[in-house]
C-alpha cells in the first residue's frame, strides 16, 4: 500500500504541475531534478512518468529528458469540438434535474469572486462549474468521452488567464449570464450562453497561440 500510495503522489504531485503549467508547454525536465522537486525515489515517479505520457502530457525522450507536451491546434479543435457538443447538450437535455440551491451557490461565490479581482479559487470554480453540468449527463460513453479531454482542457484554461488578463473577468460575466439563465430553468437560453461562452473561450486559445508561438 505504501509504495502504491507514493506512486499516487508522485504522480498527483507531477500531473499539478503540468496542469498548471509549472512545468510549461514544451519545456524540458531533467528527472533527477524533477525527483528532487516531488520528493520521491526513482521507481514512484518513474511510474508516474509512464502514466502521463500515456495521457499524453509528456514525452520521455531517450537520454533527453521528459519534454511536457505542447499546445497543439489540432487538439485545440477537437476538445472544443466535444466540449461544444457535449456541454449545450447537457445543458437542454439533463440539467433540470440539478437542485437550484447548487446553481445558487455558485451564483453567490461568483458574486464574491468578482469583488476578488484576480482570486486564486477561479480555476476551481470554473472547473467545477463546467463538470457539475456534464456530470447531469447519465450515458457513461459520454461521460467517458468528457473525462478524456478535461486535463487538457483544464491546461488549455489555465495558460489563457495566466497570459490574458482580461479574459478572466471576461468568463466571470459569461458564467454570471449562464447562471441566471439556469437559475430561471431556462434551458435553451443556457445552452446557448454556454455556446458562447465555449466559443469565447475557444478564440481567446487560439488568440494565445497566435500571439505567443514563441513562448509555448
Amino acid at each position: 500500500m505504501e509504495k502504491e500510495s507514493l506512486k499516487m503522489q508522485a504522480y498527483n504531485l507531477i500531473k499539478h504541475k503540468i496542469v498548471t503549467c509549472e512545468y510549461a508547454p514544451n519545456s524540458l525536465i531533467n528527472e533527477d531534478i524533477l525527483r528532487t522537486e516531488v520528493g520521491a525515489s526513482r521507481t514512484p515517479v518513474r511510474d508516474a512518468l509512464s502514466r502521463l505520457e500515456q495521457e499524453g502530457l509528456i514525452t520521455i525522450l531517450s537520454k533527453k529528458g521528459i519534454k511536457v507536451s505542447g499546445l497543439s491546434i489540432s487538439d485545440i479543435n477537437m476538445i472544443f469540438e466535444v466540449r461544444m457538443l457535449l456541454e449545450p447538450y447537457a445543458l437542454r437535455n439533463y440539467a433540470y434535474v440539478l437542485q437550484e440551491d447548487a446553481f445558487m451557490s455558485f451564483y453567490n461565490e461568483l458574486l464574491c469572486q468578482q469583488e476578488k479581482q484576480g482570486s486564486s479559487d477561479y480555476y476551481d470554480f470554473d472547473d467545477r462549474l463546467h463538470k457539475i453540468i456534464v456530470g447531469a449527463i447519465p450515458n457513461r460513453f459520454l461521460l467517458g468521452t468528457y473525462d478524456s479531454i478535461h486535463t487538457q482542457n483544464l491546461r488549455y484554461r489555465i495558460m489563457t488567464g495566466q497570459v490574458n488578463d482580461d479574459r478572466i473577468a471576461e468568463t466571470a460575466t459569461e458564467h454570471m449570464d449562464l447562471l441566471k439563465a439556469c437559475l430561471r430553468r431556462d434551458w435553451e437560453a443556457a445552452a446557448e450562453s454556454m455556446s458562447r461562452h465555449l466559443q469565447a473561450s475557444k478564440n481567446a486559445t487560439f488568440s494565445l497561440l497566435f500571439n505567443y508561438q514563441g513562448a509555448f
